[in-house]
């Protein structure tokens, strides 16, 4: 397993199979309307088509940054090269931390999801043991024994593991369509184009945190560029984010407007991460309403999975510049993938799911993760897209299509975007004279990223100081060559 060679075998629908399990729309609809109702009302329409704009202008960042040199660290290496080896380091950790965390909550989700298909099979206990879907305790401990098996199949294989998604997206997709299709017709709540009107949110705070969360539905469209040296062409890792990207926001758009069609904002509210299996039930008899809570299952499942190879590739390449240790650079010699590394994530998602057993509702522990994991994405994806705009500052005068594309939109998405989650961690800072382990508490919300970001800091000394990595010193990848991959024959 010394080979640092990944294999060549994935095309474009691999990407968008990879990007669109990742982003998990099914999961973002199911656990998230409830979720941002909570924060402003009816306005979730608003805040996801608003918060699109500068997610595609980050994706434009990457699309380009991608062209000019592909590789699986993405934003690490692109942002170490242009802006320094602290933020590019700060950069390629946020983004393994934040799907770290990621995986932790969301087996929490995909346990939840069993217990409710058992709890419909008339199974409400086992050993004495209530099989509550709303127990963070019980929701993770089931969900762990799925990531294992999940980690399995990732370690296993890419082409493998995009087969599989497929697969599960296909399901999940038709469901989430169909009921959410007969919810838009059906619904007995008047559609109302204020629905579309951000300026309905009249407090700063909310507005931040609920577009800071909308951004949050988008993430995970870049998976696609964490596998470009194992496509066969660079280009396709792009295309295959951008057709994810915007088939999304098609079906977030649609997914709000028909929740709201069908829940008043007290319903929502109500239900939080269990909206979806609550639409079922309202619209169907079983065993059709049984359909929404599989679809559910799959897309957790898919989100995992798909969560698993972008950070496991992260890991190789900051390992392959000695900022993070030799073990990072294994790749398993009969299935090409960073098996080593991918069982290491594993194992700490599993502690950090441990450690959410702390917060006893599913719903409050869902709501710290996804405020904390928001402000890092607000992060890396800001970072990156300014990186950009530095880096072809000087193609500016080759034209305006150019200015524009490669400066312009990257500044103004990357800047917004900062700006964003600095404002929105002033306002937890000020929210709360006092620290508790809970959602509505601003010290904690605040509290999480900002000790992700002090470890990374942390951890790029060790890289500079212990390990020497020549990276602290170039600000560059020393993978260069890893780049120009051997194709695998098989799969030509």
């Amino acid at each position: 397993m010394s080979s640092t060679h990944l294999r060549r075998s994935l095309g474009v629908v691999d990407g968008v199979a990879i990007a669109a399990s990742s982003t998990a729309a099914t999961t973002s609809i199911a656990i998230g309307m409830g979720t941002i109702a909570t924060i402003v009302g009816l306005q979730a329409p608003a805040l996801l088509l608003l918060a699109f704009l500068p997610v595609l202008g980050i994706a434009t960042a990457y699309a380009r940054l991608n062209r000019s040199e592909p590789n699986c660290g993405n934003g690490y290496t692109w942002v170490g090269k242009t802006l320094g080896p602290w933020p590019g380091f700060l950069t390629g950790w946020v983004t393994v931390v934040g799907s770290v965390i990621f995986c932790a909550y969301t087996s929490a989700v995909m346990g939840s999801v069993v217990l409710i298909l058992a709890n419909r099979g008339g199974l409400h206990s086992v050993a004495g043991i209530a099989l509550d879907p709303s127990s963070t305790g019980i929701t993770t401990a089931v969900g762990l024994v799925l990531l294992l098996g999940l980690t399995a199949l990732a370690v296993t294989g890419t082409r493998a593991t995009t087969r599989f998604q497929s697969v599960l997206l296909v399901f999940e997709y038709a469901v989430l369509l169909g009921f959410c299709g007969w919810a838009l017709v059906t619904g007995e709540q008047s559609f109302s184009f204020s629905w579309f009107n951000p300026f309905e949110i009249a407090d700063g705070t909310a507005f931040a945190q609920g577009l800071v969360l909308a951004v949050f539905f988008f993430w995970g469209w870049d998976a696609a560029f964490s596998v470009n040296e194992e496509t066969r062409r660079p280009g396709d890792a792009a295309r295959g984010g951008l057709i994810a990207l915007f088939a999304m926001l098609g079906l977030f758009l649609f997914g709000s407007v028909a929740f709201q069609r069908e829940m008043s904002l007290p319903e929502l509210i109500k239900n939080g991460p269990q909206a979806l299996p609550y639409l079922g039930e309202k619209l169907a008899a079983e065993p059709w309403a049984t359909l929404p809570v599989i679809a559910l299952m799959f897309s957790a499942a898919a989100s995992v999975q798909s969560t698993l190879i972008p950070t496991a590739r992260g890991l190789l390449a900051m390992g392959r510049d000695r900022t993070m240790g030799p073990l990072w650079t294994r790749v398993h010699r009969r299935y090409g993938t960073p098996a080593a590394g991918t069982v290491v994530v594993l194992s700490v998602a599993v502690t950090i799911a441990l450690l959410a057993v702390a917060i006893p509702r599913l719903s409050d522990m869902l709501l710290a993760a996804v405020n904390s994991i928001g402000l890092l994405v607000a992060l890396y994806y800001g970072l990156t897209a300014i990186a950009c705009a530095v880096r072809f500052w000087p193609d500016r005068r080759e034209g305006f299509r150019t200015a524009l594309l490669a400066v312009g939109v990257p500044a103004v998405s990357g800047s917004v975007l900062l700006g964003l989650g600095a404002y929105l961690g002033y306002s937890y800072l000020t929210k709360s004279d006092h620290f508790a382990l809970s959602p509505d508490n601003g010290w904690f919300m605040f509290s999480l990223p900002a000790v992700i970001v002090l470890a990374g800091l942390g951890m790029a000394a060790v890289a500079k100081y212990v390990r020497r990595s020549p990276y602290f010193a170039t600000g560059r990848g020393t993978d260069a060559e890893a780049i120009a991959l051997p194709m695998d024959r098989a799969a030509v």
